[in-house]
């Protein structure tokens, strides 16, 4: 379909499905949710997403980065924000002075977050931030004249059901509660992931974090109901009818073996098109997919279209939910050997405008 408006590069992001997601994942988990809005939202648009997320039944939100949870307390967002990991030396006085809650995994993280709700993190396993555990009796006892809020961890492989270290990890996490109770804490728990709320509902405790699912891509094996938020799409800009034996693109890596029409579509690397997709990549252009031939580059790709017709200013999707059978942005995960969180989180780019559905 022709567009008037077509866009150069655009990310879709529908949050009606948003809102679907973060219930479906309250209702499984039973208790306080987090929704986890950290890198701009996965690539999503930070402060749409909370407000989506809050109206759907999270309480929480989670930001990583101190300036991150500035922002959105910025954009007017009063929910409680936590932030947890933050550069030696910097400076959280804002964040403190905007009530964020910090996570706090050493004496001098304490020192830092003085003044601020604190969440205790205990390395279960990991092996990232988080107190070790030789440590962490130290750190409970110098935590007792603050405001600790809850003791926390991160799960290494729970996006693996039936893993043995998921098992390992929430027996550490219970010594390490089981202690910060010991010195007259009372805090929350909070270890499970989105993973997590899928697989393990003995594990979500007081609260859970949605990450990857909220999103709606799923990071477990099993069938799940949740429908993928972001569409990325752009538009034909020019057509052209090439004679067979021509190549296309830098290196003439593909050649046409017969005559064919190519479209071209002003999007490539800069605009989180990876040029690892060079050969293994499709789009949805005029009813079907289509194969990009010759190398992705910075600013543009060529799709073969045959002999079929069309014109600039058709729609092309890049990925999307898959429900015309658009590619996914699983599916490129998977050809490029990697996870679909850096597929979505890759489309926070200057050059990528973002459009919203179900804005409330």
């Amino acid at each position: 379909m022709s567009d008037q408006n077509a866009p150069r590069a655009e990310a879709v992001v529908d949050l009606d499905a948003l809102r679907h997601n973060v219930a479906l994942l309250a209702e499984r988990a039973q208790v306080a949710v987090m929704a986890v809005v950290k890198a701009d939202g996965y690539g999503h648009g930070a402060v749409p997403v909370a407000r989506a997320a809050l109206e759907a039944g999270a309480t929480w939100l989670g930001s990583c980065s101190a300036a991150e949870a500035v922002d959105l307390r910025k954009a007017g967002i009063e929910a409680p924000i936590l932030a947890w990991l933050y550069a030696a030396g910097e400076d959280l006085s804002d964040a403190i002075a905007a009530g964020v809650e910090l996570g706090v995994s050493s004496l001098d993280e304490l020192r830092a977050a003085e003044g601020a709700p604190i969440h205790l993190k205990i390395d279960t396993g990991l092996n990232r931030n988080g107190c070790p555990e030789s440590e962490w009796a130290a750190l409970v006892k110098a935590a007792k004249g603050h405001n600790v809020r809850a003791v926390w961890s991160h799960l290494a492989s729970a996006d693996e059901p039936g893993d043995p270290s998921v098992d390992r990890q929430a027996e550490r996490f219970e010594r390490a509660y089981q202690v910060a109770l010991a010195e007259g804490l009372n805090p929350m728990r909070h270890i499970a992931n989105s993973a997590t709320v899928l697989t393990r509902p003995d594990l979500a405790f007081d609260m859970v974090r949605t990450g990857i699912a909220m999103y709606g891509l799923n990071p477990v094996p099993q069938q799940e109901d949740l429908r993928p938020v972001m569409t990325f799409r752009s538009s034909v800009a020019q057509v052209k009818r090439i004679p067979a034996g021509e190549s296309v693109s830098y290196g003439g890596t593909w050649t046409a073996p017969r005559d064919v029409t190519l479209a071209l579509v002003p999007v490539g690397y800069a605009d989180g098109v990876p040029r690892g997709l060079s050969g293994r990549l499709e789009v949805w252009l005029a009813g079907n997919r289509r194969p990009v031939v010759g190398r992705v580059c910075m600013d543009q790709i060529v799709v073969e279209c045959g002999d079929d017709h069309v014109s600039p200013g058709d729609e092309v999707i890049l990925f999307g939910p898959g429900d015309r059978g658009e590619p996914t942005a699983r599916q490129w995960a998977d050809s490029l050997g990697t996870i679909d969180y850096e597929i979505v989180t890759n489309m926070y780019r200057p050059r990528v405008r973002r459009r919203y559905l179900g804005a409330r």
